[in-house]
C-alpha cells in the first residue's frame, strides 16, 4: 500500500485519516480504545484538510503493528474527526509554576547584575573623574585674635570667628570625645557611611527632609569643599568626595580639617574659637570635660549655644555630654577613673557684652599698630587670621574704667543738660614704651573716637617739668604743644625717671599666624635728655615728697596740673611715676559746638582737681600696690 501523497502528512498521534488508509483508521481507533486519556475531538477543520498538530513522539508500545504498510506514531491513533491521544506526557501544574517562576527570578537576577554592573562602572568613573576641591573662601577666611599682655582673650576682628590650629595643640581626649560622639568608626571607616547615604537619597527621592548621619569626613567635606544646597546630586558628590578624600589624605589631616571648620555656636567655627568663646582658654589647654562638652554641642549648636545662661539648655546638654563620656569609656580612650572624676563645666557668659566699655578702644588701636607693622590694610589683618598679643594689663584696664567711675560721671560740669565730663587714661612702662593701660573714653558706644590717644587736649602748667630743658627729637617741639596727646604727655614724663631714655609707646607685643611669629616688637628708646638734667627735673615731679635718688631707686612721686583756675578750669592732669610705671589721668569737659554734631571746650565743676586727684590715686594704688603712693603734689 502506498503512504501518503505529497504534501500530505500523517497525523503523529493517530487520530487523523490519510486516503487509501483505511485499514491503519481502524487500527488507530482499537488502539485509542486500547488505552489514554480521553480527549477532545480534533476540529473538523482538521479532518477535513488532513493537516494536523506534530507533537513529541512516544515510543511504541511492544506487540504494536503497522497496518496495511503504515507505521503508526508512537503506537497512537485516532479515529478521523474524534479518536483519544494516547502516551502524551503531561507536565504536572504545579511543576509548570515552579519552572516559571525560576526562568522569571533568573531573568531578573541578570537584570539587577547588569544595573548593578551598570552603576558601579558609573561611580568608578565618576569616582576618577572628581577632583578634590580646593576649600571655599568661606572656610579659608580666619578672624584675627587679640590677646592681653599676659594671654588673656581681648576681642576679635573679622567676618567670622575663626582660627585654625594644628591638630597637635587639641588634646588627644578632646579629639576622642569629638570622635565619640559624631562618628565612633571614624579611625577605621572608608570616609561614608553607606546606611546614611541610602537614607539621604531616599528621602531626597521622596521629597522627605533632610537626613543626617554623616561621617566625619562628610562633614568636613560638607562644611569646606561643598555648597551647603540640599540635593541628591550634591550628596552623591559628597559621598564620591569623602572617599576619595578617605583614600588620599590621612585621619589626622581630615580630622584637623573638620575641628578647624565645624561650627559650635556663639558665633564660633572650629575648636580654637569655641574653647575661647565657651570657657576663654586655647583649644590646647582644654580638660577632658570641656572638650566633651564642646563635642556634645556639634549636634545642635544653635540650640546648645545658650547652655550655662538657660537652665533647660543647660540640663539637655549635660546629659549628651554624660552620654559622650560614656562613649568614650566604652571605646577605652578614657579610663573608668577619668569617667567618674569628670565634672560638668561651667560656662563663659551668654550672650557676650556688645561693644561698649574698653574693649574696642584697646583693639582699635592695636589693629592699626598690628597692620602698619605687618605692611597690610586693617581689613587684610581682619580676615587673615593673625593672632595680636598686646602690651594691655585687662585687670588693670578694668580696674581703670571701675575706679574712676566711681569717682565722677559724664554728666557733671558747669551745665549738666549740655556739659559732659570726658576721661582718658594711658600707663606705661619707663624705659620700654609697653602701653599696659589705655583708658580712651567712657564709653566706646558712645564715644569711639580714642581721647588717650588721638585726643589734643590743653595741657597748662602739666608742661612746667620741662621748662627750660633741653630735648632731643621727639620731645624738641612739646615745649611748643600747647594740647599734647595724653599718650604722647605719659611717654614724656616716663623719660624723667628712665634718666633721660625716651620710649616710643607701642601696643603690640608680638604677632603670629598659623603657630609661626611674623612679628616682634624691640622697644625704640633714644637718649632725649641728659641724665644730670634729668635728675634736675625730677624734684619739680616729685616736690616735698622726694627723699632723693632717682629712678629705679625712687619709691614714687606725682605732679599735678592743668588749664584754667578756680570756676574757669577747663583741664585737669595727674601723673604719677616709679621705675616700672608712669601713669596719667586727664579730665576734661565739652559741650554742644555752634555747628551740629561739633563741640567745644567747657569749664570743669569747681572740684575737678580734688576729684581727679582721688580718682587717680586710687588707680595708682590699684596700678603699683608695692609702690608708696604720694601724699604730696606740687
Amino acid at each position: 500500500m502506498t503512504g501518503p501523497g505529497p504534501g500530505r502528512r500523517s497525523r503523529a498521534d493517530g487520530s487523523g485519516t490519510h486516503r487509501g488508509g483505511g485499514e491503519a483508521g481502524a487500527a488507530g481507533v482499537a488502539a485509542g480504545a486500547a488505552g489514554g486519556p480521553e480527549e477532545s475531538p480534533v476540529p473538523s477543520s482538521t479532518a477535513a484538510t488532513g493537516e494536523c498538530d506534530v507533537t513529541e513522539p512516544a515510543t511504541p508500545a511492544s506487540g504494536d503493528a503497522p497496518a496495511s504498510g503504515v507505521t503508526p506514531a508512537s503506537g497512537d491513533a485516532s479515529a478521523s474527526g474524534g479518536g483519544r491521544r494516547t502516551g502524551a506526557r503531561r507536565v504536572p501544574a504545579l511543576l509548570r509554576l515552579r519552572r516559571s517562576r525560576r526562568r522569571q527570578l533568573r531573568i531578573l537576577a541578570t537584570v539587577l547584575a547588569t544595573v548593578v554592573a551598570l552603576l558601579c562602572g558609573v561611580a568608578v568613573v565618576a569616582y576618577h573623574r572628581t577632583d578634590i576641591p580646593e576649600p571655599h573662601p568661606e572656610t579659608v577666611m580666619q578672624s584675627t585674635v587679640f590677646l592681653g599682655h599676659d594671654g588673656e582673650y581681648l576681642g576679635r576682628r573679622g567676618p567670622v570667628d575663626r582660627q585654625d590650629v594644628p591638630l597637635g595643640d587639641v588634646p588627644r581626649v578632646v579629639q576622642d570625645a569629638v570622635i565619640a560622639a559624631e562618628n565612633r568608626s571614624f579611625r577605621t571607616d572608608a570616609g561614608v557611611s553607606p546606611k546614611a547615604v541610602a537614607r539621604a537619597i531616599g528621602a531626597a527621592l521622596r521629597g522627605g527632609t533632610q537626613q543626617g548621619g554623616s561621617t566625619i569626613t562628610q562633614q568636613y567635606v560638607k562644611n569646606a569643599l561643598l555648597s551647603p544646597e540640599r540635593s541628591l546630586t550634591r550628596k552623591v558628590r559628597e559621598a564620591l568626595l569623602a572617599v576619595k578624600l578617605d583614600r588620599t589624605r590621612s585621619k589626622d589631616d581630615i580630622l584637623e580639617g573638620y575641628l578647624n571648620t565645624v561650627y559650635f555656636g556663639r558665633g564660633a567655627a572650629g575648636i580654637q574659637a569655641a574653647a575661647r568663646g565657651y570657657f576663654g582658654v586655647d583649644a590646647r589647654d582644654l580638660t577632658l570635660s570641656q572638650g566633651a562638652a564642646l563635642a556634645a554641642i556639634i549636634n545642635i549648636p544653635s540650640h546648645y549655644e545658650k547652655a550655662g545662661a538657660d537652665r533647660e539648655v543647660t540640663e539637655r546638654l549635660e546629659a549628651r555630654w554624660r552620654w559622650t563620656l560614656d562613649a568614650m569609656a566604652d571605646a577605652g580612650t578614657i579610663t573608668a577613673r577619668q569617667r567618674g572624676e569628670a565634672r560638668f563645666p561651667a560656662f563663659r557668659h551668654y550672650p557676650p557684652g556688645a561693644t561698649g566699655g574698653q574693649q574696642q578702644y584697646l583693639i582699635d588701636a592695636a589693629a592699626r599698630e598690628a597692620a602698619a607693622r605687618l605692611g597690610i590694610t586693617e581689613d587684610e589683618l581682619a580676615r587673615e587670621g593673625y593672632t595680636v598679643h598686646t602690651t594691655f594689663d585687662l585687670a588693670l584696664q578694668d580696674a581703670a574704667a571701675e575706679r574712676l567711675d566711681r569717682h565722677w560721671s559724664d554728666d557733671r560740669g558747669g551745665d549738666a543738660k549740655a556739659s559732659r565730663l570726658r576721661a582718658a587714661a594711658v600707663a606705661l612702662e619707663p624705659g620700654d614704651g609697653a602701653v599696659r593701660l589705655l583708658l580712651g573714653g567712657g564709653d566706646y558706644a558712645r564715644q569711639p573716637f580714642n581721647t588717650a590717644l588721638d585726643g589734643a587736649i590743653e595741657a597748662g602748667t602739666a608742661l612746667e617739668p620741662f621748662a627750660g630743658l633741653r630735648l632731643r627729637a621727639p620731645l624738641d617741639e612739646l615745649a611748643d604743644t600747647a594740647a599734647p596727646r595724653p599718650v604722647n604727655l605719659t611717654a614724656a614724663y616716663a623719660a624723667l625717671v628712665a634718666e633721660g631714655r625716651y620710649a616710643t609707646p607701642y601696643t603690640v607685643a608680638r604677632i603670629t599666624r598659623n603657630g609661626r611669629t611674623v612679628h616682634t616688637a624691640k622697644p625704640e628708646v633714644r637718649s632725649v635728655l641728659q641724665a644730670k638734667e634729668a635728675y634736675a627735673a625730677v624734684p619739680a615731679v616729685v616736690g616735698e615728697g622726694r627723699t632723693g635718688g632717682l629712678a629705679p631707686t625712687l619709691a614714687s612721686a606725682c605732679h599735678t596740673g592743668g588749664a584754667g583756675g578756680g570756676s574757669t578750669r577747663r583741664t585737669t592732669w595727674w601723673h604719677g611715676l616709679d621705675s616700672q610705671l608712669a601713669l596719667s589721668v586727664v579730665l576734661f569737659a565739652d559741650r554742644p559746638g555752634a555747628e551740629p554734631g561739633t563741640r567745644r571746650p567747657a569749664h570743669l565743676p569747681t572740684d575737678a582737681a580734688e576729684l581727679t586727684a582721688k580718682a587717680a590715686t586710687d588707680l595708682w594704688r590699684t596700678a603699683a600696690p608695692r609702690t608708696r603712693a604720694p601724699t604730696t603734689c606740687s
